[in-house]
């Protein structure tokens, strides 16, 4: 598993899909949040505190995570090397959890340089350093188990076409339903709970209020562990 995951990971840097990675993933953020003039910028909000980065983030996830993973698979499937891989003395379990964390590694490294947001916010407050650390933290950990979740669902999607552009069609439809879809349903029967339940966006925001419980893990985990088993099932049929 550990040489897929160092190849895979090595691979992202010796292209340009890594720069272009982080460097969109804090572009769009960075504008939102402290260059235009709207309801997401952290300057014009008279509080410090960085509810409009854990708003934004996985809507940009939706779009930046299915990019990264898109190639996983349907690359391999379209120049024929994954027969070369499946004939190597791994798993199809390692191979899937080797690109897994590969990929989920770059999106953690993205997310890395967005510890700066909370040094400024902190300086920003009025007293200094007033800030809800247990929120953040949580939000960040919620974070986390997202890009864990939108990552299987890439790999999962990867499997499924040859084309790397059907992939992440594919991949943005299905995170973007699991996201918002539910929160939009719940609406049409005066906002039902229990459908919101069901989306990944209760969830998250959950978390995000600084109180880790573990019926939010295990949605996260069951959710990331479902679509890296498909993904398994579907590489075995090939």
């Amino acid at each position: 598993m550990f040489a897929i995951l160092k190849k895979e990971f090595n691979s992202f840097f010796s292209s340009t899909i890594a720069y272009l990675v982080i460097g969109v993933f804090l572009l769009v953020n960075g504008l939102f949040l402290f260059i235009f003039k709207d309801d997401f910028n952290i300057l014009n909000a008279g509080f410090a505190d960085l509810n409009s980065f854990f708003y934004l983030a996985p809507w940009v996830f939706i779009f930046l995570i299915p990019a990264i993973t898109m190639k996983s698979f349907a690359d391999e499937f379209n120049n024929g090397t994954i027969e070369i891989l499946k004939t190597k003395p791994i798993t199809d379990w390692q191979i899937v959890l080797g690109k897994f964390w590969a990929s989920l590694l770059l999106v953690i490294t993205a997310i890395i340089p967005t510890f700066t947001y909370v040094y400024t916010v902190y300086n920003l407050g009025n007293p200094v350093g007033n800030l809800d650390f247990a929120t953040i933290i949580g939000s960040y950990i919620g974070l986390f188990f997202l890009a864990a979740t939108y990552t299987a669902i890439g790999l999962f999607t990867s499997t499924l076409s040859k084309n790397q552009i059907v992939a992440f069609i594919l991949g943005v439809l299905i995170t973007f339903l699991l996201f918002y879809g539910f929160d939009a349903l719940s609406a049409t029967f005066d906002n039902n709970l229990a459908i919101k339940k069901i989306g990944i966006n209760e969830h998250f925001k959950s978390i995000s209020r600084g109180v880790i419980d573990t019926r939010d893990l295990i949605y996260f985990l069951s959710i990331t562990v479902f679509f890296l088993f498909i993904t398994k099932t579907q590489l075995e049929n090939e």
